[in-house]
């Protein structure tokens, strides 16, 4: 499989203009052979916007900018994964990623688990949905948001359910390079997984992003890396490779479950 990364500026408070730079990065994602294309935390309507703004910008998982980007989906020939705010049917606002595939069938729906500091809290509820994962082109994906990676058992859960790439779209700020950098390499290693970070780069308020886009692989590897430029990484994932990295480091087969205080059996 063929993915693409996005790393670029936010755009809070703008989901017309973010939509349309969401149509125009995917075109050219598939216009160099990707078949899934990842935009990062909140896309739709900026992260530092406020509670209001996020309520105001919330949307449903099959209101008109869902829609829309399945339309783009099913236009380009390849799925997408974004970030958006949900307004959800009991009147929470949560922080959501979709992931829907070429032909504009939402495959994943999911709310960030872990929300990051006041920020976090105070414009969204903490998703309670579990950790799914849906099968696309052949390899088993599983959705992150940010701060979710950085805690083992989310990632885990996924590895246990079966993902062969967890894909994370995120806001991570300057001064936490360190995620970026180390975390989501040990993540992908520990677990016999890619893993799929895709950042902003540049301010957003009082905010400054990291960029640090990267694709990473079941050795821990780096494969790609967007330091701090606008732009899309596009990165090949191979099949046997992993293969051959989860028997060389069988991690999750090897783990003694029932030694733990609590067991995924």
């Amino acid at each position: 499989m063929r993915i693409a990364l996005y790393q670029g500026p936010a755009g809070p408070n703008l989901p017309v203009e973010n939509l349309a730079r969401l149509e125009a990065w995917a075109a050219e994602a598939a216009r160099r052979g990707a078949e899934l294309v990842v935009f990062p935390e909140m896309f739709l309507s900026g992260y530092n916007i406020g509670a209001q703004a996020a309520a105001a910008h919330a949307q449903a998982p099959d209101g008109p900018a869902p829609v829309h980007i399945a339309a783009i989906a099913q236009a380009h020939g390849l799925a997408i994964a974004y970030g958006y705010p949900e307004a959800g049917p009991d009147g929470a606002v949560y922080n959501a990623a979709q992931l829907v595939d070429r032909d504009g069938e939402r495959l994943l729906d999911y709310r960030k688990a872990h929300l990051f500091g006041s920020l976090d809290r105070a414009m969204f509820s903490p998703g309670d949905g579990g950790f799914p994962v849906a099968e696309l082109g052949g390899w088993k994906l599983g959705l992150l948001i940010c701060y979710d990676v950085e805690f083992p058992e989310a990632v885990r859960e996924l590895a246990l359910a079966g993902a062969d790439l967890i894909v994370v779209p995120t806001a991570n700020m300057a001064g936490f390079e360190v995620v970026a950098q180390v975390t989501v390499r040990a993540r992908a290693y520990e677990n016999g997984c890619y893993l799929a970070y895709a950042n902003y780069c540049g301010d957003e308020g009082e905010l400054r992003y990291c960029g640090l886009s990267s694709l990473c692989g079941p050795a821990g590897e780096q494969i790609a890396l967007n330091e701090t430029e606008e732009g899309l990484l596009v990165v090949d994932l191979d099949p046997e490779h992993l293969a051959a990295l989860r028997q060389a480091t069988p991690y999750l087969t090897d783990r003694r479950s029932s030694l733990y205080r609590r067991s995924h059996e």
